[in-house]
């Protein structure tokens, strides 16, 4: 079966293993999905199972929305409550600095990833150096922080939400915050609200060309030679210009790129969205 739906994974769930209990529940083998969500994370998880899994390098996914709670005097390594090693009483903020803070950071950010993250030094990811005590030296990224605001201000809890790019670590951002306001802090909570136009709906399937971040293509001559494979020319396509394009026939779709007049296959023979699949 192919599908492509939300899931609003628990907390201290993995992502990776919480896709053993959709496979289960849909009764499939192939499943895959999109955007990390750390364990003490919750919310909107990008999930596809079958042919639907090729296809997450051509969906847009941005902009996405998080809530999190930042706890002020609270420590852990690993930027949240999984491994929280120190509580100290902070003195209470005033309500207008903490949101002069967090307004701060709206625009392009450059920083520094948590150590605890999937991303990889010489292969190795850098959240299995850092479980061994090994070094870690990660390189600075930049994200876009198109808005942040103060949701609520309860010492020691600051509740906030922003809207990022693809990639940001709402981890580190709160680390940002913390140390602007010049004491400790972690993340205690952190929800994601939506992924582009992604959001939660009981796990509605989705058709993947409401979705697709690329343009469509036109087909002008016999769409047969598509369906099949065929060898094709850019004489086929309504559009003849370079680039990457879904294109959609009689009993499937493809994705297509064409590059110097050449046309080929990325994706092809993949099954049309069914509307009644629930």
């Amino acid at each position: 079966m192919n599908r492509l739906f939300v899931v609003n994974k628990p907390i201290f769930r993995s992502s990776n293993g919480y896709m053993r209990y959709v496979k289960k529940k849909y009764n499939t083998k192939k499943v895959g999905y999109s955007g990390t969500l750390d364990p003490f994370a919750t919310g909107c998880l990008i999930v596809s199972t079958g042919q639907y899994t090729k296809l997450f390098n051509y969906i847009e996914k941005t902009p996405k929305k998080y809530k999190a709670t930042l706890w002020l005097g609270a420590t852990s390594p690993m930027f949240d409550i999984e491994k929280v090693n120190s509580i100290v009483e902070t003195p209470e903020f005033n309500e207008d600095l903490i949101q002069q803070v967090i307004s701060s950071f709206q625009g392009s950010l450059t920083y520094y990833p948590p150590k605890y993250c999937a991303k990889k030094i010489n292969g190795v990811r850098a959240y299995d150096l850092a479980r061994e005590n090994k070094e870690v030296n990660l390189k600075q990224i930049t994200s876009m922080i198109y808005s942040i605001k103060l949701l609520n201000y309860s010492h020691p809890f600051v509740h906030f939400e922003a809207e990022v790019s693809e990639g940001t670590y709402i981890r580190s951002l709160g680390q940002l915050i913390s140390d602007k306001l010049k004491v400790d802090g972690t993340l205690s909570s952190l929800e994601r609200i939506y992924e582009g136009k992604f959001i939660f709906d009981n796990e509605k399937a989705l058709n993947p060309l409401d979705y697709l971040e690329i343009p469509q293509n036109y087909c002008i001559e016999d769409e047969v030679d598509i369906e099949l494979g065929r060898k094709i020319s850019v004489d086929y396509f309504q559009i003849q210009d370079d680039g990457v394009y879904f294109v959609v026939t009689t009993n499937f779709f493809s994705i297509i790129e064409i590059k110097e007049s050449v046309v080929k296959y990325r994706l092809n023979r993949m099954e049309k969205f069914i509307d009644n699949v629930r």
